[in-house]
């Protein structure tokens, strides 16, 4: 596995410190294959880079949802040797997409620690008004939504005001919103419809029930893939290129 053009300038104890595990964890992982090697720069320390950081934001995702360290190996074996950050941090909302809503207890040193810098009350209002985190009245701890933390850190350093970021995030639930429904609708009336004389038969209730979880991976992959190829027409369209 190669890093391919991405920007290498982390030490590994930078890397860890920004992904929230240990220099061991770090190693670990490399040994095993899990995190392509760093560039050895002057003195030969090696470099790490964005696409090491979001690697290992993906394994994170991946131990989340229970998934075996011979699983994950298995899961990233069958991706790409060259997958950009970029690339990488799709995977990752897609597994993340199936993480429970739970918040998580934090500090401000540790968010600091996964931002790589020091991080104003401005920032972690900022955060919270992205709904990544929540400051408590009283008391030091945060509580943050995991899923959202790694997109909420990014977003701090992108020159785009906040209420830029809130907008999308609107048009983002409202779009997200409505196609939820019309999908369900679909759902109810053609694929459901043809058992509602049914409805009294617990069996076939756990049987439709067990379907419509296991095409809801399959429908975020579609909605993912669908929004990412029209951005980028939409892109090319505005900008050229």
């Amino acid at each position: 596995m190669t890093t391919g053009t991405q920007e290498t300038s982390l030490t590994v104890d930078e890397l860890a410190a920004r992904a929230g595990v240990t220099v061991r964890t770090v190693r670990f992982y490399s040994t095993r294959g899990l995190l392509p090697p760093p560039e050895i720069g002057p003195r030969r320390v090696g470099r790490y880079g964005s696409a090491h950081l979001s690697r290992l934001a993906l394994i994170e995702e991946l131990q989340h949802q229970g998934l075996t360290l011979a699983a994950i190996e298995r899961y990233l074996g069958g991706l790409p040797a060259d997958l950009s950050a970029h690339d990488l941090a799709i995977h990752r909302a897609l597994v993340a997409s199936w993480t429970p809503d739970k918040a998580e207890e934090t500090t401000r040193e540790a968010l600091e620690r996964r931002a790589g810098r020091p991080l104003t009350d401005t920032d972690l209002d900022r955060l919270a008004a992205m709904n990544v985190l929540e400051r408590p009245e009283s008391g030091d701890a945060l509580r943050v939504d995991p899923g959202l933390l790694g997109l909420g850190l990014a977003l701090l350093d992108v020159p785009i005001a906040l209420e830029t970021i809130l907008a999308a995030r609107t048009v983002l639930l409202e779009h997200a919103r409505a196609t939820a429904r019309e999908l369900t609708r679909l759902f109810h009336e053609e694929v459901w419809g043809p058992y509602r004389e049914r409805e009294d038969d617990p069996e076939q209730v756990e049987a439709m029930k067990s379907l419509s979880a296991h095409m809801q991976p399959m429908v975020v992959q579609a909605l993912v893939t669908a929004f990412q190829r029209s951005l980028k027409q939409e892109l090319r369209e505005t900008y050229g290129g």
